[in-house]
């Protein structure tokens, strides 16, 4: 009995693995075998990432409201120390953003915290 092989399988997932590489160079996005190493690195350092990307963010955070709280003599640590001594429960995010678009607002944070 001949062997029974199942082709439109096989060359749906080639081809899934090729319309992902689109945009790559040369035999990158279609030799299958180099695809297949291209898409796996790919992969690897978009899942990486996802997980940098929030530490990234807080790091921009903490340097936003660094510059907004120098404007008022105080340095970043001196400002978060403070903060929890005063029982003020805001987090980075929504400090740098007040200290980005409402300077008002950031500057009435910071007085109450001196």
């Amino acid at each position: 009995m001949p062997r029974s092989v199942n082709a439109v399988a096989s060359r749906a997932r080639r081809k899934k693995v090729l319309s992902q590489t689109r945009g790559n160079f040369g035999s990158r996005r279609n030799v299958i075998t180099v695809a297949k190493n291209t898409l796996d690195k790919g992969m690897g350092y978009a899942y990486r990432d996802r997980k940098r990307k929030k530490g990234l963010f807080r790091a921009l955070w903490i340097q936003r409201i660094n510059a907004g709280v120098r404007q008022y003599d105080m340095s970043y640590s001196e400002f978060i120390g403070k903060l929890g001594k005063k029982g003020i429960t805001l987090n980075r995010k929504t400090l740098a953003d007040l200290a980005m678009n409402h300077p008002d607002a950031f500057k009435a944070i910071v007085e109450k915290v001196k």
